[in-house]
This record gives structure tokens, C-alpha cells and sequence, in this order.
């Protein structure tokens, strides 16, 4: 990298790769060639990667990152340090898609029908990695408080895409899997509000001293951004009235990135206030559809920022032990910060259900479904690498990175598990609660009129399909996005399923 620097500034061509000399060639008159270009590499092996995910059933977010590590300094280093620097911006514009599609899951009529008893559990499973982190990291190994806050709220965040492919596999059904769908649903929640509170907290402790003010002012911009979120929800529901499938993805883009900017101009991040405006838009206009779209949209970016992230992972840090860390080699950081997040994910869970007198079965196997950590994670972790700044803000990226990785791994055998032993599918799942068989019954009065009123739906929709013909190009939008559903959206999943248990 240094020679092809030195190349690129008018330096000695010796040294250089065929590679180097090939981006050297097109950057002589300009760099977006090299720019154009290295983007597309990151778009095609991000793509080849998932071919083979696809074959061990891992989730797509595990081929990106290893993709980058591939990509990057450590391995074939096809991608100039200068294009990946220069992609900061990628990181805030998926962190807000992630935040507005979190927001669809916070649905005050699910959340009233559920009770307090998921609430309360969310928060047993979420605070309680959280606390055990932090006293791992500043208690027991003495890091620093700023990052042993921001690594500790990090810990809070479970990445549902791994569980929620391994009950779509499985067929699994129940009160754990209800459970776990509206868990899953407001962890991110959580997430976001504690980082956004350790977030405060570091930067008040990097300043040198405690005060009120350097406390309570970044709560209070964040609270000015959810303001903020609330009234671009309300403008998104005016904006999206009669528009065309087109403009409604121009406009709800567009107050996405204009949340980012107005984050960006006063130095706070947007998540909150994005989240804030899918809340706000979901509950007033009930329209999930627009969230189909974006997930149809947003892959591209979401694949583009998991890359870049592998590229900026370093291997080189795991074996290193900084002054900061007191001579501790960052991998047995790794390994600690892993397991204890997995422990307190599983303890919080289990006193979570125990409090909120959770039968079992779903008492004891809950927090196995909650291990897996992926994109909310990796997505706050550069946020937060950029607050903490320098070798340390790298450091933290890297260890929530190392870690992902493992839990994308280990997580669906995890999940699948947790949905075996505690009898949601297979020959358990025929058994109740003391072990006896449940007897076979057949479809009721109520299961037959469901099962009808869904075959009239679809009678419905294919009369008004041949009615009401749309253009080709919106047909071909609208039939993507179906087919990309399953796997990018969680709050449709919990509908259907639902649906399904009645059957």
C-alpha cells in the first residue's frame, strides 16, 4: 500500500504489483475509475461469497465480512486504502436504513397485545450482557472507561437474521417462538438507546472530567433527533399518498439521507431519530409495504458497508497488546468479551422468563436464540470506533467484528437447538409440558373458516391483479421485492407465522 502511495504521488514504479500499476495507470487522470471499480469487485465478491454461505446455510452478513478480509491489506489486498477510507459515509447511510426498518418492529398494538412480559424480558437479556461486559472489561481487566462503556452497549444488540432462517427452515412453532419473534423485535430497540446513552457518557469521561452539562448535552441532541424522527415520520405518512412505487422510494430515501445529513451537521448519530420515524410511520399509516421496498433497495448499501468493514478488520491487532489494554493481547479480550456476552445473554433471558413466570421450556432455552450478533453490532461499533478514535476506536471494531463472525457460525446450530429442546418442532413439539403425547385433533370450525378466508384472498388478489394491470417496470419492483421478503423482513415473518399457529 505505501508503494503504490508513492506511485500515486509521482514516486519510483519499483515494487508496484500488476494490480498497483493497473489503478496507478487510471488514476493518473482521475480516481473515479479506481473508485468505480474497486466498488464493483466489493459488489461481485460480495455476491460470490454467499454462493458459498448459501451452502453451509450461513447468513449472508458472514460471506461480506470474510469477503472483506479477503479483499483487504491482510490477504489479496485488491482495494485501495484511499477508496475505503473514503466510503465513511456508507456507514451512516445503512446504519439508517437498519434504524428505520428496527422501527416497523415497534408496533404499539403487537406491544400492547404481548403486555409488559416481552418488555421485560427484552430488557433482562439485553442490560444483562451489557452489565457483565462492563464489569469484564472495567472492573476486571481495567480498560478504559469510555471504551469499556461503548464495547459493553454494543454487547446489548442480537442480530435475528440466522434465527429467524433456521425457524423458517425448521417449521417451528409455539410459545418460544412467539416469544422469540417480539424479543428480537425490541432488542434493537434497546441497542440503539443504549448506545446512544454510553455514547454520552464516553464522551463525557474522553473530556477529561464529569460534569452535568457534558452528560445531559448529548442526551439532550439525541432527543432532538427522535423530535426530529417523529416529524419526518408524520411528513413521510403526508408525502406518501397516492405516489407511485418509484416516488415513494425517492421520497422515503431522501428523508433518510436528509436525517443522516442533519446527524452528521451536529455531530450525532441519526440512528435514534431514523428509528423514531419508522415507529412514527408504521403505527399512523399501518403501511409495511414501503418497508419491503427499501429492504429490496438497501442490499447494495448494506452488502457495500459489511465489505468495507472486513476490509478495515485488522488481523494484525488480535495478537497485539497496547498500553492501553495493560499488556492484555487483544485476542483474549476477544474471547472473554465472547463468551461472557453469550452468558449474560442466556442468564438475562432465564431471569427474564423466571420473573415474568415463563412456562419452562422457554425459560431455559431463550438465550440460546439470542447469541448471534451481526449488523445493528458492526454497525455501532464504527460509530463508535469513530468516537473513541485512534488505535483504540479500531481495537473496538475489531474485537465486535472477530466476534461476529463467531456467532454467525455458531448461531444457527444455536438456534436450531434451542428450537429442538424446547419442543417447538420435531417429535418434541408433539409433547407437552410433563412429557405426554398431545392428542391429534382435527381442523376446527375456526381453522377451516381461516383457511378458506386465505384461499379468497388469493382469489381477490389475482382478480385484482388481472384488473388493475401495472407497468412492467412496477410489476418487476413489486415481484423482487416478495421474493427478498423472507429474508429481510421480520415483522412480515411474525404476520405470517401468526397466521400460521391458527391453522
Amino acid at each position: 500500500m505505501k508503494a503504490r502511495r508513492r506511485f500515486l504521488s509521482g514516486g519510483d514504479r519499483n515494487g508496484l504489483t500488476m494490480l498497483d500499476k493497473f489503478y496507478a495507470h487510471l488514476a493518473e487522470t482521475s480516481t473515479v475509475p479506481v473508485v468505480i471499480i474497486a466498488v464493483a469487485i466489493m459488489l461481485l465478491a460480495g455476491f460470490l461469497g454467499t454462493r458459498i454461505t448459501k451452502l453451509l446455510r450461513l447468513p449472508n452478513v458472514t460471506a461480506y465480512i470474510l469477503v472483506g478480509i479477503v479483499l483487504g491489506p491482510y490477504c489479496l489486498d485488491l482495494i485501495p486504502d484511499y477508496v475505503a477510507s473514503g466510503m465513511d459515509f456508507i456507514s451512516d447511510i445503512a446504519l439508517a436504513f437498519i434504524a428505520f426498518s428496527v422501527g416497523e418492529y415497534f408496533r404499539f398494538s403487537v406491544l400492547k397485545k404481548n403486555g409488559g412480559k416481552v418488555v421485560v424480558i427484552t430488557l433482562f437479556e439485553a442490560l444483562g450482557a451489557s452489565v457483565l461486559v462492563f464489569i469484564l472489561t472495567f472492573f476486571i481487566l481495567h480498560l478504559g472507561l469510555a471504551f469499556s462503556i461503548i464495547l459493553a452497549a454494543l454487547a446489548s444488540a442480537t442480530a435475528p437474521a440466522s434465527t429467524m432462517m433456521t425457524i423458517r427452515q425448521t417449521g417451528a412453532r409455539g410459545d418460544f417462538v412467539d416469544t422469540l419473534f417480539s424479543v428480537v423485535a425490541l432488542d434493537d430497540v434497546v441497542s440503539l438507546i443504549a448506545y446512544s446513552v454510553a455514547v454520552s457518557v464516553a464522551l463525557a469521561s474522553l473530556g477529561g472530567a464529569f460534569s452535568a452539562a457534558d452528560v445531559l448535552l448529548p442526551i439532550a441532541w439525541n432527543l432532538m433527533m427522535i423530535a426530529v424522527g417523529i416529524a419526518f415520520g408524520f411528513l413521510l405518512k403526508l408525502l406518501m399518498a397516492k405516489r407511485s412505487t418509484d416516488n415513494r422510494l425517492i421520497v422515503s430515501v431522501a428523508l433518510l439521507f436528509a436525517m443522516c445529513g442533519i446527524g452528521a451537521a451536529v455531530d450525532v448519530s441519526p440512528l435514534l431519530g431514523c428509528m423514531a420515524m419508522g415507529t412514527v410511520y408504521i403505527n399512523i399509516s399501518g403501511d409495511d409495504k414501503l418497508f419491503k421496498q427499501l429492504n429490496y433497495f438497501s442490499p447494495p448499501i448494506l452488502l457495500l458497508f459489511f465489505v468495507k468493514s472486513g476490509i478495515g478488520f485488522r488481523l494484525d491487532a488480535l495478537t497485539s497488546s497496547g498500553v492501553a489494554f495493560g499488556g492484555i493481547p487483544l485476542i483474549a479480550v476477544g474471547i472473554l468479551y465472547f463468551f461472557v456476552r453469550a452468558f449474560g445473554k442466556y442468564g438475562g433471558a432465564f431471569l427474564g422468563c423466571l420473573v415474568t413466570k415463563k412456562p419452562k421450556k422457554v425459560r431455559n432455552y431463550l438465550g440460546l436464540a439470542l447469541t448471534p450478533q451481526a449488523g445493528v453490532a458492526i454497525g455501532l461499533a464504527a460509530l463508535g470506533a469513530r468516537v473513541l478514535g485512534g488505535e483504540t476506536g479500531s481495537i473496538l471494531e475489531t474485537i465486535v467484528l472477530s466476534s461476529s463472525i463467531l456467532y454467525e457460525l455458531v448461531g444457527p446450530a444455536l438456534a436450531k437447538l434451542s428450537l429442538y429442546l424446547s419442543g417447538s418442532y420435531g417429535k418434541r413439539a408433539l409433547e407437552t409440558e410433563n412429557g405426554a403425547p398431545m392428542p391429534a385433533t382435527h381442523p376446527s370450525r375456526e381453522e377451516e373458516v381461516a383457511s378458506l378466508k386465505e384461499q379468497l384472498c388469493a382469489i381477490q388478489k389475482e382478480l385484482s391483479v388481472k384488473e388493475y394491470a401495472r407497468s412492467p417496470e412496477e410489476e418487476a419492483f413489486l415481484e423482487a421485492t416478495e421474493e427478498n421478503t423472507e429474508e429481510f423482513s421480520v415483522g412480515t415473518e411474525y404476520n405470517r407465522k401468526k397466521f400460521i399457529n391458527k391453522r
